[in-house]
């Protein structure tokens, strides 16, 4: 779609696809498959989708195409939706930023390093709670969230998910997805409904999309259009770009799993995982198993939605979903990297600046997305299991994108092909977003 004076030249357009289709490929830091949406202006100005989806075999000529309405387990560009969530209860009155969340929680969550300290929802929202998520930070749906935090506590690991006493509460920021597990569970406990349920009604449906937490849920023609997220790491976690691709999120083989059932993942503990009924889960217990983080499946058109909704100060095809205000709070620095209070752990230079479950991305810093412009966005990112994700868009403008990947035939961090050649993204991140930046400041 090119409408206007928003529109992309044709050889913009040509570039940006040669760019995103020499991406594609089969070893090395080529993905399986990759989309990307295009704003410019406040209007949709590119669109463009390639590679496989699903591989039905190892012949990658057998497979199923990406397109537009494919879904993928999206990553913590899902932080975004649990934080409309949040301020849309925000807006109602139903609970408070900055109340201590051992009121909503039911039980004293302290750092035991800092006992007078309350931690907040906004230090949850925020990743400056002094919370860590340790090796397991999602789990079984008959377990309390209680069990990460008191010594007695089958998911305690030693205290591991608190933070070092000079990492303090409100001051510090480390980013871990057991906050997000927290405010899932926080939003039930202030709702009386499952994560998950509330969400869609609230949120996701005004949002106009058909997206899930549960893959079992899905309406069948939505289930078949998930995408599988692969690895080039077979199952005893050796890396061989040369071998087969194996699927690590969602490769259920075309079959739809039960409904109300859920597959537990981590991470960084993948023993630590499994099927679970849903059926009889008590709401405000534990919303962790739903991956309030990063576990939404939704597709790129949906995306869409979302990033519209943010370019519009919360309005949606003229639906006002979050208020402007709330909006600007979102997307306001709720904290900022100091070198000289060396107050953050900023993941290699890409985590300079962080507002409520949204990222803000300097031009001129190591965050940097583009080689040769200094180009500010704001947004969120996702990383998990082979997956890529973002919803960006640059701070006072309706210019934006989105963009999904879903495979890496490399590890990241492990191999040194996985690093950026500018900044501290992974190669793969600096590759699409400098192409598609790129595309937002090219003439029409």
């Amino acid at each position: 779609m090119t409408v206007g004076s928003a529109a992309l030249s044709p050889a913009a357009e040509a570039q940006l696809t040669k760019r995103l289709d020499a991406m594609l490929g089969d070893t090395g830091t080529k993905v399986p498959g990759l989309g990307v949406v295009l704003y410019r202006n406040g209007q949709e100005v590119y669109s463009h989708f390639a590679g496989s989806r699903r591989f039905l075999t190892q012949n990658p000529a057998a497979a199923e195409p990406i397109t537009r309405d494919t879904r993928f387990r999206i990553a913590s560009v899902s932080k975004q939706f649990t934080i409309f969530t949040l301020m849309q209860l925000v807006e109602a009155g139903k609970l408070s930023l900055d109340a201590d969340v051992s009121d909503y929680l039911g039980f004293p969550l302290r750092n035991p390093a800092h006992p007078n300290t309350p931690i907040t929802v906004r230090m949850l929202a925020s990743h400056t709670s002094s919370l860590r998520d340790g090796k397991v930070y999602s789990i079984p749906p008959s377990v309390s969230v209680r069990e990460f935090f008191t010594p007695e506590g089958r998911y305690y690991e030693n205290g591991d998910h608190f933070a070092p006493a000079e990492e303090a509460p409100g001051s510090y920021f480390c980013y871990a997805n057991i906050n997000y597990g927290l405010l899932g569970t926080i939003i039930e406990k202030v709702t009386g409904e499952r994560f998950d349920l509330y969400q869609k009604e609230h949120i996701l449906k005004q949002l106009n999309t058909k997206a899930d937490y549960v893959p079992g849920n899905l309406a069948k023609k939505d289930f078949a259009k998930l995408g599988t997220i692969y690895q080039k790491k077979d199952e005893n976690g050796s890396w061989d770009e040369h071998g087969p691709w194996y699927g690590k999120a969602d490769d259920y083989g075309g079959k739809q799993p039960k409904k109300e059932s859920i597959y537990l993942q981590n991470p960084y503990a993948e023993d630590i995982q499994g099927w679970f009924s849903l059926r009889g889960y008590v709401p405000g217990t534990n919303a962790t198993m739903l991956s309030p983080q990063g576990g939404l499946r939704i597709s790129y058109e949906e995306l869409t939605h979302c990033l519209e909704m943010l370019m519009n100060g919360g309005s949606y095809r003229g639906q006002q979903i979050l208020s402007p205000a709330s909006i600007a709070e979102m997307l306001r620095p709720q904290w900022q990297y100091d070198p000289t209070l060396k107050n953050g752990s900023t993941a290699g230079g890409t985590l300079l600046s962080y507002g409520l479950g949204e990222v803000q991305i300097a031009g001129g810093s190591t965050s940097r997305v583009n080689r040769t412009h200094e180009i500010d966005l704001v947004g969120h990112n996702g990383e998990a299991f082979g997956l890529l994700s973002g919803v960006f868009f640059r701070p006072g403008t309706k210019d934006g994108f989105v963009y999904i990947m879903n495979g890496e035939a490399v590890a990241e961090d492990d191999d040194p092909r996985s690093a950026g050649q500018f900044s501290g993204n992974y190669i793969w991140e600096e590759e699409i977003m400098d192409a598609l930046t790129e595309a937002l400041l090219s003439e029409n």
